[in-house]
């Protein structure tokens, strides 16, 4: 569990707006401490806030999104919404777009939301894997290199750690990819273990809930937005693995974030 100051950088989401939420029953601490009063929150609510998080960004109100975790027909609401920003559409026409992806797909389990990723240091580590299967191992060989040569180099909280892919186009085997791990300061470099400092990026995103056998079907949803929404994807994909073997006994709990670095088409 998270305490609500990591969950709020997590979820790019104030402290403030986290209680205001809580406040109105939308989204309530998975634990508080009576004795402390601290509030803590899970990994799983990643998904809640982002719902919450992408109805606010299409400009819905408090009581429209509550209605819509309660079960009221969510197409009503959004016809409705539609119509006001087709009467101002040029000032609305980013939540227009948004608002025909929801009713496109008329659900929750696949939202697409959109994220401000800011600059981090990070280490690195490049190299081929011959499939999938061996990204644990990959992982975990270059965080070992990295502490071997910096035992007092620190991550950042909350963590933030990526794979991405480096071949340009798809593959099963022999797969070059790269693992980078945001730490607090530059460090010593090894002959494989690299140091960088990345460039904030605007990144679309999805939450895969579920087996990585199935990660292609959120690829799909998401490479769609994009391409309907007119966002060009300016750097590789990341896939930030926040829930997985480690620390759950079910694929069907394992959560993992996709981003896609992109900029506006004009």
């Amino acid at each position: 569990m998270y305490k609500i100051g990591d969950f709020s950088s997590m979820s790019k989401t104030t402290i403030k707006t986290l209680r205001y939420y809580e406040k109105e029953g939308l989204l309530k601490p998975f634990y508080i401490d009576k004795s402390t009063g601290y509030r803590y929150y899970e990994t799983s609510q990643l998904i809640e806030i982002s719902k919450i998080i992408s109805l606010r960004q299409i400009g819905l109100s408090i009581k429209d999104i509550k209605e819509i975790l309660d079960g009221y027909s969510m197409e009503e609401i959004l016809n409705k919404r539609k119509k006001e920003i087709e009467e101002n559409l040029v000032n609305y026409n980013i939540e227009l777009s948004k608002i025909n992806y929801l009713l496109e797909g008329n659900n929750m389990k696949n939202e697409i939301f959109i994220k401000e990723i800011p600059s981090y240091v990070i280490y690195y580590k490049d190299g081929v894997i011959s499939d999938f299967s061996k990204i644990p191992e990959f992982v975990l060989q270059a965080g070992t290199e990295c502490s071997k040569a910096n035992p007092n180099l620190k991550c950042v909280t909350p963590d933030y750690c990526y794979i991405s892919y480096l071949d340009g186009e798809y593959k099963e085997k022999d797969i070059k990819i790269r693992y980078a791990e945001a730490v607090e300061d530059f460090g010593v470099e090894t002959e494989k273990v690299k140091f960088m400092k990345t460039n904030p990026v605007t990144a679309v995103c999805i939450y895969h809930k579920g087996s990585y056998d199935t990660l292609r079907d959120s690829y799909n949803i998401i490479l769609k937005y994009i391409e309907d929404n007119g966002y060009e994807i300016i750097d590789n994909v990341r896939e930030c693995y926040i829930d997985g073997c480690w620390n759950k006994d079910n694929v069907s709990d394992y959560l993992t974030e996709i981003q896609f670095p992109v900029k506006k088409n004009k």
